[in-house]
């Protein structure tokens, strides 16, 4: 396979190498494998760190910024950044306010997190944790106990990220981080594998003419292969499992998002079948946003992530936000 790559030993510090020329508003340590805002810490306000492997782009590091991360820890490529980068952040963004981990659950993230949290706590740091696992697909998977973290990451940094920068205490970021993971639903297909750049071919065999329901975002197995379906038919299937677990009562936002190698001109005709399948639920959809921003490196596909909205969610996820990858009103 081709890549636009030196070696891939070097694939990770040669991206946050060119993140840091790109982008001068953060701080980008490549040795040590964390991105910081510049005016981090902020007097007063709650920190919010996440991370995970790389190969997810824009997830973290792309959201780093203000109104939604105040630091993200790239790992190497579908591998658990380390607790040191992990207290590292923590330390490069506490104002006494406290830090908040966001962590997609897989067990690797879980468990160095949580060592992370209890170094960081040492050094004097209050540290809460929250949980994103909404992925409907599968309750247990490759790399998981129970649900995987998918494209609600988004939604939870970003409301998170709101409220932290508003000044809300520790608690209420965390009441909040929590409503959003709660409340939120996702289901992703691939149309093809991924190619890892250690491995240099697809780490799992798709055959042409085929895809997989319930994919997960390093190429877990999903619910079940079938024959290539047409956008409305893939909409149909990913909308209905999502809604079949959320139930929503009232608006939702809906993310979809594109796995790394589906062009948005296809992304957003399969949104016009989202919201047709919405429609005919009956679920209002209050914001959309649609996109490749929690990928799978070179994968072709997508995935549908809905989050049930009141007025408080819906304000905070309309708030100035400043990142790489993501912003508006400011």
């Amino acid at each position: 396979m081709k890549m636009l790559i030196n070696v891939p030993e070097t694939v990770v510090a040669d991206a946050l190498r060119g993140m840091a020329a790109a982008h001068p508003e953060l701080t980008v340590d490549v040795e040590n494998r964390v991105v910081v805002r510049r005016d981090a810490p902020v007097a007063g306000k709650v920190g919010l760190v996440s991370g995970g492997g790389s190969g997810h782009e824009p997830l973290h590091a792309g959201f780093v910024g203000p109104g939604m991360l105040s630091a993200a820890c790239p790992g190497e490529v579908f591998t658990s950044p380390v607790p040191d980068q992990m207290v590292r952040a923590a330390a490069a963004v506490d104002s006494g306010a406290g830090v908040l981990f966001v962590v997609k659950n897989y067990t690797g993230d879980v468990l160095n997190f949580e060592m992370a949290a209890e170094l960081a706590e040492d050094e004097g740091i209050q540290v809460a944790q929250v949980v994103v696992d909404d992925d409907v697909a599968v309750s247990d998977s490759t790399f998981t106990a129970g649900r995987r973290g998918t494209g609600a990451t988004l939604f939870v940094e970003k409301i998170a990220g709101a409220a932290a920068d508003e000044g809300a205490p520790l608690d209420r970021v965390v009441s909040v981080a929590r409503q959003v993971n709660g409340s939120s639903r996702s289901f992703g297909v691939a149309l093809s594998s991924v190619t890892t750049p250690a491995k240099g071919s697809p780490t799992f065999d798709l055959p042409a003419g085929e895809l997989e329901l319930g994919i997960g975002i390093h190429g877990e197995p999903g619910r079940e292969r079938r024959s290539m379906m047409t956008s409305g038919e893939i909409a149909d299937f990913a909308v209905h499992a999502v809604l079949e677990d959320l139930r929503p009562t009232g608006p939702v936002l809906a993310l979809v998002n594109g796995m790394g190698a589906t062009p948005l001109l296809e992304l957003y005709g399969f949104n016009a079948e989202v919201r047709r399948v919405l429609s005919e639920r009956g679920v209002p959809v209050a914001r959309t946003l649609v996109g490749n921003y929690v990928t799978s490196l070179d994968m072709a596909g997508c995935s549908v992530t809905l989050c049930q909205v009141d007025e408080e969610l819906l304000r905070l996820w309309d708030a100035p936000v400043e990142t790489p990858a993501l912003r508006w009103g400011r």
